[in-house]
């Protein structure tokens, strides 16, 4: 098997030389350039740089560009270059009340305090292919594209205000860190949003979505989506106190779930919660609803045998690093491996030929 890899160092060479080569495209056409993908392919951006846990909106461009678009594996490519990288300590707790907004929405109030951003999204358009973009046509600028610079309060803070959804306890521990320490269940609540944050999109899509038509009985609100820019913080020890490092874009969804209560807590509303790098709407709501399915145990909820409520199973097939692994490893070389299976049934099928040869026999003769 061995000697097989081996022999085929030269065909691998060439396949880099090909991959290259088609990577790079008709040399009549201009080259993209990393800045190119960094500012007019942002939504991809910002994917790769959430599920490869890594904010580098640069270093994420060039992944695309060298992956020929293939997302997950620019993601894979971004999650090695981050093994390499020395970890200095950890940042303070982003506060995301102080968001400057570039989109805030709630689909539960329509006058919602704070005002509603609708920012740059596609909800609000007609789906049809715009021509004057293959033609290069000048695109129009928004009236204002300043995002909203004040705090924007939390929906939830105006319904905690009134005791109508759940009151959530601080942590008093220091949340473990996925990047550094394998998965282990049963798993918290703050490894299992680290899991999903980093989760491929479409499978944490269909985990939200199974449970949207009934299998988790998980009927949400969106109490808030937002979108925008905080800053980042981390305690010096020289200094005593923390500064200002940059900051970072995010989304953030809050959910409003229904909750007939319990014996010990009154009729209320839950949370789902979804926490994603860049402008990522689909990944952050779909995050909140497989969030709050994951919760129906400490909620004291029936388990009802929906997918999206098996911690283990959630969780253990959201990383779309770990699945392609695996999934791919079975185009690589298993001569080994086939030949004893094949082995195994040509025997298989000589002895059940030789049985068949042995009973027809034995009929003749009777």
């Amino acid at each position: 098997m061995y000697v097989a890899v081996k022999g085929g160092e030269r065909a691998i060479d060439n396949a880099h030389a090909w991959l290259a080569e088609e990577r790079r495209g008709d040399m009549a056409i201009a080259e993209l350039s990393t800045g190119q993908i960094r500012e007019q392919m942002s939504l991809a951006v910002n994917r790769v740089m959430a599920e490869g846990s890594l904010y580098d909106p640069d270093l994420a461009a060039l992944a695309i560009k060298q992956s020929r678009g293939d997302l997950i594996e620019a993601i894979f490519l971004i999650r090695a270059y981050r093994t390499t990288l020395p970890r200095f300590g950890y940042s303070e707790a982003v506060e995301t009340g102080a968001m400057a907004c570039d989109r805030r929405i709630s689909a539960t109030f329509k006058d919602a305090p704070g005002g509603q951003v609708l920012g740059p999204t596609f909800d609000y358009t007609h789906r049809l292919l715009d021509f004057k973009l293959a033609a290069d046509g000048e695109v129009p600028k928004a009236a204002t594209a300043a995002p909203r610079m004040e705090p924007t309060p939390h929906i939830t803070e105006f319904l905690r205000g009134e005791d109508l959804i759940e009151q959530e306890p601080v942590a008093d521990v220091v949340p473990g860190d996925l990047t550094r320490e394998p998965m282990r269940f049963p798993a918290g609540r703050a490894l299992r949003l680290q899991s999903l944050t980093r989760g491929d999109e479409g499978f944490i899509l269909g985990m939200a979505y199974s449970t949207q038509r009934g299998y988790g009985r998980n009927h949400a609100f969106v109490g808030e989506l937002r979108i925008g820019k905080v800053p980042v913080e981390m305690e010096i020890p020289e200094l005593g106190f923390a500064i200002e490092i940059g900051e970072v874009e995010l989304t953030e969804c809050e959910t409003v779930n229904q909750f007939k209560g319990s014996k010990t807590v009154p009729p209320q509303f839950t949370r789902g919660y979804g926490l994603v790098f860049g402008q990522s709407e689909r990944k952050s709501i779909a995050m909140a609803l497989v969030d709050r399915a994951l919760r129906w145990e400490e909620l004291g909820e029936d388990n009802l045998g929906a997918a999206a409520q098996d911690e283990e199973f959630v969780l253990s097939h959201a990383d779309n690093i770990q699945a392609t692994g695996f999934l791919e490893h079975i185009k690589l070389p298993h001569y080994v491996d086939f030949q004893s299976e094949l082995e195994l049934v040509r025997k298989l099928r000589r002895e059940a030929q030789e049985l068949a040869e042995h009973l027809a026999a034995r009929e003749a003769a009777e």
